[in-house]
């Protein structure tokens, strides 16, 4: 067949999609979206705020294993960094605290 003036050699095209794959792939994506801004709007609420902002997209995304698993090397704008601090640069206790 010829699409664009290009012919299509049968071996260097990827098998045919079933007619259920682009219903599949719409599930799979509103399901990731409802997940992600379910957990950005409890980041939200968290932080006594009304809107969702990229800081809480990446609060959510980065305080869920699984999401982070699967976007781990993606970098969100705006979005920060997960507060942190090293336990070996917290002040020493001492005995007089306790």
């Amino acid at each position: 067949s010829v699409v664009s003036g290009a012919t299509f050699v049968k071996a260097s095209t990827p098998p045919e999609w079933g007619a259920g794959a682009p219903v599949y792939l719409a599930a799979v994506l509103e399901y990731l979206c409802a997940e992600i801004l379910e957990l950005a709007g409890n980041a939200a609420r968290d932080n006594k705020k009304s809107r969702i902002v990229p800081r809480h997209i990446t609060l959510a995304v980065k305080n869920d294993e699984e999401l982070n698993k699967l976007l781990g090397g993606v970098t969100i704008a705006s979005g920060g960094v997960l507060p942190n601090i090293h336990a070996v640069l917290l002040p020493k206790k001492t005995a007089a605290s306790k």
